[in-house]
């Protein structure tokens, strides 16, 4: 009897012994030590997935990039899902036309050939309608390829319609301000690159 306690009490000297040695491993769900912070250096700054959606009056920066008399200088391309009226696919009846932006008045009498884009507003409503910060963005929601418009990864677009002050209705072309110093010229789905003749 004496032998069969001392075997179980060496047994459990034993054990006690072995289970004070056990590194305890914590759960790494539970562990309460801080996370390490993400390093922001390597995030890109313009990761925005889609344009945003602004729907605003032109600010003074956007004004000074759009107003003047401007002249179109060459066809850039069209959009993947549709075409219009402009002549396919060389767009040859626009080149050289000229209209004029101004804060009160607005006239693309200028585009001779095509009386569907010919208008002239008093008091035109100018709307900011998107902001797009790089090209992924910008092709999800215009369905143009930036390259063709020679728009650059992380360039900022800004896409702005123009709405009749006497019906709100949008007339049938905008514009696309690329970094505040280029005017892209939008006929429905075909692009022209502008160049400003007068402020």
């Amino acid at each position: 009897m004496k032998k069969i306690s001392l075997v179980c009490i060496m047994i459990m000297l034993m054990l006690a012994s072995a289970c004070g040695n056990v590194e305890m491993t914590p759960n790494p769900n539970t562990s309460s030590e801080p996370k390490p912070e993400t390093d922001e250096s390597i995030i890109p700054k313009n990761t925005a997935e889609y344009c945003d959606g602004v729907w605003t009056n032109l600010d003074s920066e956007t004004e000074k990039s759009f107003y003047g008399t401007w002249k179109v200088e060459k066809l850039l391309g069209f959009a993947n899902s549709y075409n219009d009226a402009s002549e396919y696919p060389t767009g040859q009846k626009v080149i050289g036309d000229e209209f004029i932006i101004k804060k009160d008045f607005f006239s693309s009498k200028g585009l001779k050939n095509y009386n569907v884009y010919q208008r002239e507003l008093k008091n035109p409503l100018y709307g900011l309608n998107f902001i797009c910060y790089n090209t992924d963005s910008f092709y999800r929601l215009f369905k143009t390829e930036p390259d063709t418009l020679n728009i650059n990864l992380n360039d900022k677009v800004k896409y702005i319609v123009i709405n009749d002050s006497s019906t709100n209705l949008d007339i049938p072309l905008s514009f696309f301000i690329v970094n505040n110093d280029r005017l892209i010229l939008l006929l429905e789905a075909t692009s022209f690159e502008l160049k400003k003749i007068t402020d």
